[in-house]
């Protein structure tokens, strides 16, 4: 067994075929969402819940399941992950009509757990100076897998079935179940806690209004009774879940670690980040397929603009594993800070200077390079600054805050999208994606600014209750 540990290249190369084949199902849905009104016969809004279903389920169980880890075996859970994983996406491929896809999509969407489980067996199976490095590489693998993705799709929806979409999806999934039974070592660090079923279920609830609420704000008017009524109900569980984990004596998510200062600025940083990715980085391809003959855009083809994509796409590959390098010769902060200022710099960019093609496509990519930085140095932060019994739920939470903001970020530019409009309002007006544009590089100096006042509290030494204090 111990002779098994020393493969830290394996376990690592499994962890990120995982974790690519998760990001790849997270977005390749975006082109196809048309295709699926036309051949399932759905309105727009049933459509759109094939994406809803998927993130809304992923909220919800990624916590859970990271907590699970923790108490039962980092391993173990990730195994089921990817089982739930693939009996949805394999699923997917077989729907009848739109209904079974956005539950088979909902299916899928509960193995969300993939990333912050495989973030917390490289903490415990890697050596201390691999482990930054290692956690910046699969970090970059979230970024490169959904642009990939949304190329991916463009090519399939424009030549073949938009089955084809999770039958090449699944096949990953399924080797890597495989793969991870056969050469990922269990994780000794346990938690020795219960399972905290009232905790559970209420951040479930929390989870699930708010995700409504955030996703179907557009479609539903985000002064409707249904989504004030959601909002209040969000309030109501977050509320009393905190109050309930503050008394119980094994609580699913110790509030002394999520209020633990470099814990809580992290996690501010990472809603603001995934708000200043998703409102600029959704809304390129919309932007390049406007027609030429509105005065802005390229007029380009699904494929084409998924291929817009590519720079942002690749810049992420270095840049995760410089980030996790940068973290640990000088400070993941710095990493956080620098990254998300490029990201404010290519906003700017993409507010301003998108005339030409080339344009759009090289802040993309400066954008997806500061995009790496950053995701690579906001796990290393949460990893360092919590017990290694708690690394589970840890990042699970961080990985929820960042789908938190990119939803806001991306509802936020649909909003802006319908709202300020040319030719009777069959299209968006320039106005409205130099908007969205911008309000991103605003996010996205302000993730840079919270950034420089994480100050690093190392506490890996200390018990849990005593790292929080």
């Amino acid at each position: 067994m111990e002779g098994s540990r020393q493969h830290h290249n394996v376990t690592l190369g499994i962890l990120t075929l995982a974790g690519t084949a998760f990001a790849l199902q997270q977005t390749m849905v975006f082109p196809a969402l048309t295709t699926f009104e036309r051949d399932l016969n759905a309105s727009t809004a049933w459509a759109t819940w094939v994406l809803t279903g998927f993130l809304v389920a992923a909220a919800v169980t990624t916590p859970i399941l990271g907590r699970l880890g923790d108490q039962y075996g980092k391993e173990r859970l990730l195994m089921i992950s990817l089982a739930v994983f693939f009996v949805g996406s394999a699923g997917a491929a077989l729907s009848w009509n739109i209904w079974s896809l956005i539950a088979f999509r909902a299916v899928a969407g509960a193995g969300g757990a993939i990333f912050p489980l495989s973030f917390s067996i490289i903490r415990d199976e890697f050596p201390p100076e691999r482990v930054k490095v290692a956690m910046g590489l699969l970090s970059s693998v979230f970024g490169v897998g959904g642009g990939f993705g949304i190329v991916l799709s463009g090519v399939i929806v424009d030549h073949a079935s938009w089955r084809w979409l999770f039958v090449l999806g699944s096949i990953p999934v399924g080797l890597c179940i495989l793969l991870v039974h056969r050469f990922v070592p269990e994780s000794p660090v346990r938690s020795p806690s219960r399972v905290d079923v009232p905790g559970a279920a209420l951040l479930s609830g929390a989870l699930l209004t708010l995700m409504l609420a955030l996703t179907e704000g557009e479609p539903w008017g985000w002064t409707s009774p249904r989504i004030l009524g959601l909002g209040v109900a969000s309030a109501a569980f977050f509320v009393v879940w905190g109050l309930v984990e503050a008394r119980v004596d094994s609580p699913m998510v110790d509030m002394r670690m999520l209020a633990h200062r470099p814990v809580l600025l992290t996690n501010l940083a990472t809603l603001a980040a995934g708000f200043a990715l998703f409102s600029c980085f959704v809304l390129v391809p919309s932007f390049v397929e406007m027609p030429k003959s509105l005065g802005y855009g390229f007029g380009a083809s699904a494929t084409a603009a998924g291929l817009f994509l590519l720079p942002a796409s690749i810049a992420q590959l270095p840049a995760g594993p410089l980030g996790g390098w940068i973290g640990r010769h000088y400070g993941s902060k710095w990493a956080l800070s620098g990254g998300m200022a490029i990201v404010a710099i290519s906003a700017v960019l993409l507010a301003w200077e998108h005339d030409r093609p080339w344009k759009v496509a090289a802040a993309g990519g400066a954008l997806g390079f500061g995009v790496g930085l950053a995701f690579a140095a906001m796990v290393a932060l949460i990893a360092e600054n919590v017990h290694e019994t708690e690394t589970g739920i840890a990042t699970g939470m961080n990985t929820v805050v960042r789908m938190i903001g990119a939803v806001i970020g991306g509802q936020l530019g649909a909003a802006l999208l319908t709202t300020e409009t040319v030719r009777g309002g069959l299209f968006p007006a320039e106005s409205a994606y130099t908007t969205a544009f911008a309000l991103g590089a605003v996010a996205a100096l302000a993730a840079a600014l919270v950034a420089l006042s994480i100050g690093t509290r190392p506490l890996r030494a200390l018990e849990p209750a005593e790292a929080l204090d």
